[in-house]
């Protein structure tokens, strides 16, 4: 009896000897499989939080659950679950990528647009004020000192803007072109001229 215990000891000490060693031949793989795709996430994490963000979330979520299920020494659940993963982290870069590349193609139209009428605008209103200064009866009930003062505001916001562009900041460069077509519009209004009607402007890139 005794000797049937021995054996029946060992027989558990064999196979527990062998759960630890399929668990120890899984788990470097389990470790190995999540440390890529963090590297990857955090690669890519920059241009992704600002450019797909909701991706990035998904992504970020899933490789959480993945350490859960290693914490829990579950390494057959990582690496099941971890190629699906890892393509889903190396899709974040070019997807980050095309998604800026439209952003950037919808404020470069922008610009063009703006760019392309706002200086005429700016010199109609000049005219427009600098004709109404000579001529008192034409300028009766029009603020022209307001106007003057839009107008200066406007043309340096612009200077702004120009300089936001030749440095390569375009999305600064086109809101505040956009702050200037606002100030340009409301100066028109108020000496009562009526500008060209500009073309529309490209409409914001969707999530």
């Amino acid at each position: 009896m005794a000797k049937l215990h021995r054996v029946n000891r060992y027989a558990w000490v064999v196979v527990a000897a062998v759960v630890l060693a399929a668990c120890a031949n899984k788990m470097e793989p389990a470790q190995k499989l999540i440390g890529q795709i963090d590297s990857t996430v955090t690669a890519a994490s920059a241009d992704a939080e600002k450019y797909v963000p909701d991706q990035l979330k998904d992504v970020q979520g899933k490789l959480a659950d993945l350490k859960a299920s290693f914490d829990k020494k579950d390494y057959t659940a990582v690496i099941t679950g971890a190629p699906a993963v890892l393509a889903s982290a190396q899709g974040l870069a070019a997807a980050a990528a095309a998604k800026k590349d439209e952003i950037m193609q919808a404020l470069n139209g922008n610009w063009s647009n703006l760019a392309g009428t706002l200086p005429d605008a700016v010199g109609k209103i000049q005219a427009r004020i600098t004709e109404l200064g000579k001529n008192r009866r034409m300028a009766r009930g029009i603020d022209l000192a307001s106007a003057k003062s839009g107008l200066e505001d406007a043309t340096s916001l612009w200077s702004k803007a120009q300089a936001a562009f030749a440095a390569g900041n375009l999305e600064e460069a086109v809101s505040t072109a956009k702050d200037v077509k606002s100030k340009v519009d409301a100066v028109a209004e108020t000496i009562k001229l009526k500008l060209p009607e500009a073309a529309p402007a490209a409409p914001a890139a969707s999530d």
